[in-house]
């Protein structure tokens, strides 16, 4: 989520009153029986499919292999009736679907960690990269979506640069060139040197940092997750973890070790109690645009 924004209210949720996410069993979900789990890959995509078509804001989804079942994840705005629209819309595949309940909105979040500024909102650098002798900064597409020029504070007083990729919705990445190569910019997350980017395996240790809480650590929990952030802002191959994150972290590092991993586009709860994070792989990012990390 982008903060102090006052113009781009579709990026913007309430950050205050969030609760905490602690995914407990919906007692109106329906879930497949345990002699019946293990679903077909076309049953499970079927499913998915129609979780899509139902189009309810605050569900996020993706297939757990371990049971071969779809989890859908429903933030507290889902109703009763959005779950039984899903139901509805999935038909005989709804038995394939393993419903979940998190307290709390999932939104999109808007610092590897540090604070940069666009007009009117703040998000966070994901990673520096490079494409031969040239720059950038690799960010969450909804950071970079409308924005121009980029800041070091609020005052705007000193220019990092200009957005020259956005992909959002869809996907959730963007890339800022720096207005000078010089100092070179350093090839880190806080401390931690960056070497090389790699994909998400279900239970990796990963960390994440960002310009609001800082660093925070966890695990990935599902791959692939399709993520309903609400008036036609849909997000595709998303990483699911239970590191917590909050408004103004959006686009900083996932990682794990030297190791890039993803980039923070949205989830609920907070890190006072918990929460769920969404993150967009980041060797996706580093392809769309040729760049890499160093």
């Amino acid at each position: 989520m982008r903060t102090n924004s006052t113009t781009r209210l579709r990026l913007l949720a309430v950050a205050t009153g969030l609760a905490a996410v602690a995914a407990i069993a919906a007692p109106t979900a329906a879930s497949a029986d345990p002699a019946d789990t293990g679903f077909s890959a076309a049953r499970l995509a079927a499913a998915g499919a129609s979780v899509l078509r139902a189009d309810v804001a605050g569900t996020a989804w993706h297939t757990d292999a371990a049971t071969g079942t779809l989890v859908v994840t429903a933030d507290s705005t889902v109703t009763d009736a959005d779950l039984a629209r899903i139901r509805r819309e999935a038909g005989p595949d709804a038995a394939a679907l393993r419903i979940e309940r998190t307290p709390g909105k999932i939104r999109k979040l808007l610092s590897g960690g540090d604070a940069i500024y666009a007009t009117s909102w703040r998000c966070s650098l994901g990673f520096n990269v490079r494409s031969g002798s040239n720059y950038y900064i690799l960010t969450a597409g909804h950071c970079t979506d409308g924005a121009g020029t980029w800041w070091t504070s609020s005052s705007h007083t000193t220019t990092i640069g200009t957005t020259v990729g956005s992909s959002f919705p869809t996907n959730d990445y963007g890339l800022i060139k720096y207005a000078s190569n010089s100092p070179v910019p350093p090839g880190t997350v806080g401390s931690q040197d960056i070497t090389s980017a790699v994909n998400a395996t279900t239970g990796m240790s990963v960390t994440r940092r960002g310009s609001t809480t800082g660093i925070h650590g966890g695990t990935v929990t599902g791959l692939n997750a399709t993520v309903n952030y609400g008036n036609g802002d849909i997000v595709y191959g998303m990483i699911k973890t239970n590191v917590c994150a909050e408004p103004g972290d959006s686009g900083g590092p996932l990682y794990s070790g030297t190791r890039a991993v993803g980039l923070t586009s949205g989830g609920s709860g907070n890190c006072s109690s918990g929460g769920t994070t969404f993150f967009q792989p980041v060797t996706e990012a580093l392809s769309a645009y040729g760049v890499s990390v160093y």
